[in-house]
């Protein structure tokens, strides 16, 4: 999987939360500006070091997760 090129975690940098490789942003945060709106081109505007890829393997990583955790089925 190419996000475990880009994404990584190391007790030294940031609480060892998942960052983007080379930065001190975490993929939780992108994760977090993407759900609440922040458009890819605003991450990018916002952060010169972080680039498209960056961002896309962000969100392949949170696919990952999604498909690693298992959990009862929500309620409705």
């Amino acid at each position: 999987m190419a996000w475990r090129e880009r994404i990584a975690a190391d007790p030294e940098v940031l609480a060892g939360k998942p960052v983007v490789r080379g930065t001190r942003l975490s993929a939780e945060l992108v994760l977090e500006l993407l759900a609440a709106g922040e458009t890819e081109e605003q991450l990018l505007s916002d952060s010169p070091r972080l680039t498209r890829e960056d961002v896309r393997e962000c969100l392949a990583y949170a696919s990952y997760l999604a498909h690693e955790f298992s959990a009862l089925p929500l309620s409705a």
